[in-house]
């Protein structure tokens, strides 16, 4: 039996918590559901007061932020590439990511994409913490789904010995997909 039942809030940093409710209300259409501040931080008892909002990603899905104004600024990770970490929200037509883009555009917000990934095409974009999304919208087919499962185990087992992309789904970027 599996252990998780679905996620219950994912939770990053903001610089500023009522800037962050309206764009992602503006942009995303995310409903603000709940905030929850306090001098004191539950599981630690450290001494940081803190404004916890979240925010409506769909399906019982959460997205949370935390301002903490007394800490220093928040930073990256300098070994990680910008493209790496990122949060990645399903939507529910090409239409929804075209207006999304452009509403995004139009406000002077860059957006890279849509990229195409066979199985799903995306953009790609940063809120106003740098926190980097992508949107998507599922594009694959049954029997994309199953070719990839059936791959899977021996792409791992093969990038965990070479550290090289294995070839087995290379068909998503190169145009060579067949049924």
């Amino acid at each position: 039996m599996q252990l998780i039942k679905k996620i219950h809030q994912v939770a990053y940093r903001c610089k500023d918590a009522k800037e962050t409710v309206a764009w992602y209300q503006k942009y995303l259409k995310m409903n603000f559901i709940l905030a929850i501040a306090e001098d004191q931080v539950p599981s630690t008892q450290e001494p940081h007061p803190y404004m916890h909002v979240f925010l409506d990603a769909g399906s019982g899905n959460i997205l949370a932020f935390f301002e903490l104004p007394t800490l220093p600024e928040m930073g990256r990770d300098p070994n990680t590439q910008s493209w790496t970490q990122h949060l990645a929200l399903e939507v529910e037509c090409m239409d929804a990511l075209l207006q999304t883009k452009q509403q995004l555009e139009a406000d002077g917000i860059a957006v890279i994409g849509p990229t195409d990934h066979t199985i799903f095409k995306s953009i790609y974009f940063f809120d106003p913490n740098g926190h980097r999304l992508e949107l998507a919208v599922n594009t694959g087919t049954a029997q994309m789904a199953d070719k990839l499962d059936a791959v899977k185990w021996d792409m791992l087992e093969e990038w965990a010995i070479t550290k090289r992309a294995p070839a087995h789904a290379r068909w998503m970027h190169d145009g060579s997909y067949a049924d």
